[in-house]
């Protein structure tokens, strides 16, 4: 998502894209940033803003009028946590909100379940990113996953989350080994045909500055065909691989999710699928993932869903997002996306 700098009037926030960097800093009221039509409606004194370039389309969340719950610089970004009166407490890293209690659950568990429900039995697991640890949460949902690999680069996120929200015991599951490292490079250093199924809940690849340069961010070398490459060769013969796909109504995010599709079928995955789910916190209320199969012959029948669905269920670990409908149903698309995406490879998209 390709964002700006927009004021607002009690704080100033540079957003570049969803999970990239920001400053916050007090700045005296520049006015309104928009207007409204009901004259009982007014602005709140404290918000979270985001401003999509291309588009222009504008959105923000009202926050309680406190201090910051949390407000600390890490070697590597700024982590705030604040609160607003619908959404709960919200994490912004850089500024740019990661989740909200309100919601978060929509974008985490598509993040896990459509992959671990796409293998027939997950046991070794590796989540790259995913700091808040809301993805790891819920892959440790599943009985049959013997150990979790968790690469995160930055401890104070995690530090952060273990204490303030409430999957923060996650870490504590004695099959979940937790490395603070880049998450390429763990990747790279993997041993081959190790794991059945790697999330990869990154930050976006690329931004643009306030003069309107697209620049590149950390995380690009994740979106990179090495780095593919490289998922695919640790990836057991009917592994899945599931990674953060942005948006489809925001062009330039579109170009990305045709590009990135058409490179892990290039890897060499047999199937390569964008599924969308709505979360109101995010820009336009939509994001997706792209999931990857190795082997998608070997996926488990829609009874068959169903049933590890409901042991979990019935365990006390359930969804409130998620459910065995959704394996299928995400990835139905607007007519002109799926278009866009799949082109005529039809074939691809009823695996």
């Amino acid at each position: 998502m390709k964002l700006k700098r927009i004021f607002l009037p009690i704080l100033k926030f540079f957003r570049s894209k969803k999970f990239s960097s920001f400053e916050l800093e007090k700045v005296e009221s520049p006015g309104p940033v928009f207007t409204s039509n009901f004259p009982s409606a007014s602005e709140p004194l404290n918000a979270i803003g985001e401003h999509i370039v291309e588009s222009g389309f504008y959105q923000s969340l009202a926050l309680i009028d406190e201090p910051p719950i949390v407000d600390r610089q890490s070697l590597f970004q700024n982590i705030t946590i604040v609160r607003s009166k619908y959404y709960g407490k919200i994490l912004a890293l850089d500024g740019v909100i990661q989740l909200t209690e309100k919601d978060a659950n929509s974008y985490n568990e598509m993040m896990a379940h459509p992959a671990m429900f796409a293998h027939h039995n997950p046991k070794r697991v590796l989540v790259i990113g995913g700091g808040d640890g809301y993805v790891l949460h819920e892959v440790l949902k599943h009985p049959s996953v013997e150990h979790v690999d968790h690469v995160d680069l930055d401890s104070e996120v995690i530090d952060v989350c273990r204490k303030h929200f409430s999957w923060g015991h996650a870490w504590e599951d004695p099959r979940v080994s937790l490395h603070i490292t880049d998450g390429a490079s763990f990747v790279a250093e993997s041993e081959d045909n190790y794991y059945d199924v790697i999330v990869q809940d990154s930050s976006d690849p690329d931004t643009w500055d306030e003069y309107g340069q697209e620049i590149d961010l950390p995380s690009k070398v994740l979106y990179e065909m090495d780095h593919f490459e490289n998922i695919y060769r640790i990836l057991s013969d009917q592994g899945v691989f599931s990674f953060q796909a942005e948006c489809f109504g925001i062009a330039s995010d579109l170009v990305g999710i045709v590009e990135w599709r058409k490179q892990a079928i290039e890897t060499g995955f047999r199937s390569a699928r964008y599924g969308s789910l709505t979360i109101s916190s995010y820009p336009t209320g939509q994001i997706g993932y792209i999931l990857c199969e190795k082997d998608p012959q070997s996926s488990l029948s829609k009874s068959e869903i169903q049933t590890r669905f409901d042991n979990i269920t019935n365990s006390g670990q359930g969804t409130t997002y998620y459910h065995p409908k959704l394996q299928s149903s995400s990835f139905d698309l607007p007519l002109w996306v799926e278009q866009r995406i799949y082109g005529s490879d039809s074939e691809l998209v009823l695996n």
